[in-house]
């Protein structure tokens, strides 16, 4: 059996918990090239919740070091492909912040990062 670890938790216990960390910053590419960015705000109180391993049966490719607060940053080798001890890792890079980030592509294509300062996402992405 997998042993599959979820982000995601009462409000309630954040600051217990996790310290200033409210966000959880997931990321991940496909085998087609897809970037995909997840944020979590652990005190918007949505239930949303994180897989951060995918379901199997071969819990031997899990990540078994996830540890609340800890980033990590090595699901892929130094030629790009995905680490066979760690395949079943959904989330390549993870780390925890206390800061709002909002992620968007500018009219020049380059890829911007915004602190603290909502960025208006287009309804239609």
């Amino acid at each position: 059996m997998s042993s599959t670890y979820y982000v995601g938790t009462d409000p309630s216990e954040i600051s217990q918990q996790y310290g200033n960390a409210r966000f959880f910053y997931g990321l991940r590419r496909t085998d087609e090239g897809y970037l995909y960015l997840f944020k979590l705000d652990q005190l918007a109180g949505q239930g949303d919740i994180l897989q951060i391993n995918k379901i199997g049966d071969d819990s031997t490719k899990d990540y078994q070091d996830f540890a609340v607060g800890e980033d990590f940053f090595d699901g892929r080798l130094t030629d790009h492909t995905i680490d066979p001890t760690i395949a079943n890792l959904n989330w390549e890079q993870f780390r925890w912040d206390s800061r709002n980030l909002f992620y968007y592509i500018n009219d020049d294509g380059e890829f911007v990062i915004r602190v603290n300062t909502p960025w208006p996402y287009p309804a239609n992405l």
